[in-house]
């Protein structure tokens, strides 16, 4: 069940890049452990090794791509929404009376592909904070504005 929402906005495509080589680097540690029991196992490094990169690899790769088209956010009078997974879907709900405040990252991969996160930490447990990943820097900023203002309107001045 997909919920419909008048503001749906998607991600840069420049984020598949991101998330494909965190993948890449999860392939390269798997090629390593799999080159290591191999060895162990059978005398052998190559063939295990390399089998297990390139399966990991091809599931890397459409894991990404998944990813990438089920992920969405929604920015509605009174919350934010976001959408994402591929084998558990997630739809999740911040009111902005929640909100405490709302951070642009820009790490160095992001950076060096034009990208940014807004992460928008919101009043309950620990860790309770959303993530919008895949934006321009440009975007970001914009969207960590107009959230700032929607959770001040939201609670009052102290709200961010």
């Amino acid at each position: 069940m997909t919920t419909e929402t008048p503001d749906r906005q998607t991600l840069d495509s420049g984020v598949r890049i991101v998330w494909g080589v965190w993948a890449l680097v999860g392939a390269v540690v798997l090629a390593g452990i799999a080159g290591a029991a191999g060895f162990a196992i059978i005398e052998q490094i190559l063939l295990p090794a390399g089998a297990t990169f390139l399966v990991a690899v091809v599931l890397a790769v459409a894991y990404t791509l998944a990813r990438y088209r089920a992920w969405w956010y929604a920015v509605e009078d009174d919350s934010l929404h976001l959408s994402r997974g591929v084998l558990t879907h997630v739809h999740t709900v911040v009111p902005f009376v929640r909100v405490q405040h709302v951070d642009v990252s820009r790490g160095p991969l992001e950076r060096a592909l034009g990208l940014s996160s807004v992460v928008v930490y919101t009043a309950g447990s620990r860790g309770a904070d959303v993530t919008i990943p895949g934006l321009t820097p440009e975007r970001a900023d914009n969207l960590q504005q107009r959230l700032k203002r929607l959770a001040i309107a939201a609670e009052g001045e102290d709200a961010v």
